[in-house]
């Protein structure tokens, strides 16, 4: 018979180094305790990583550096499954995506409909907080990335959004920013119909 612990560790393994998990993600190979008894074990041997509580990696291992940091997106990502939320990166991350800030933010932050949730790891730190509805619109998605970019870039930065977005934007990320329009500030829904608009063309 299989044990728990190897059951994660194929899991893991298939999703390779850099993925993060929580407990949750393994519960369809045993109880609980059976669970956390196996992450233990599998930290101890070093097969795994236990970064924060309820938080664990499969570490990328850099030949001169050793185990290197996951990335915050794979953080924040593993805490929306745990929780069944949806997850959008602000807007200084969301500019820097689409191209628009060559500046790297120190904090990651994320919005999220579900609980707020912080992880430090060294210098890094991975914030995830709990926002309206009126924040959150079309989350995960590019359409979100835009949205978000703007209300941080403000109004005087429309023009550079709209030809970033329409450049980037698929059916699918179109359809999702004009259900979405009408939750959007006023002063941000010409530039949004403006994208929708041209990605159409």
């Amino acid at each position: 018979m299989i044990s728990v612990a190897d059951k994660i560790l194929r899991y893991v393994r298939v999703r390779g180094p850099g993925s993060v998990f929580t407990p949750s993600d393994f519960i369809r190979f045993g109880s609980r305790p059976a669970v956390d008894q196996a992450l233990s074990r599998l930290c101890k041997d070093k097969r795994l990583r236990r970064l924060a509580h309820g938080l664990y990696d499969y570490p990328r291992v850099h030949p001169q550096l050793g185990d290197l940091a996951p990335a915050p997106d794979a953080i924040a990502k593993a805490f929306a499954r745990e929780t069944g939320s949806h997850l959008q990166m602000t807007g200084a991350q969301a500019a820097n995506a689409l191209g628009l800030s060559t500046q790297v933010p120190a904090r990651n932050v994320y919005l999220t409909d579900g609980p707020s949730r912080r992880v430090v790891l060294g210098k890094r730190t991975v914030d995830i907080r709990h926002a309206s509805p009126k924040h959150l619109i079309a989350p995960g998605s590019m359409a979100g990335n835009v949205v978000q970019a703007l209300r941080h870039l403000g109004p005087d930065s429309t023009a550079a959004v709209v030809a970033a977005a329409a450049a980037r934007m698929k059916d699918s990320d179109r359809r999702a920013l004009a259900s979405g329009i009408k939750q959007a500030p006023a002063w941000m829904r010409p530039a949004l119909d403006e994208i929708v608009q041209r990605t159409a063309a």
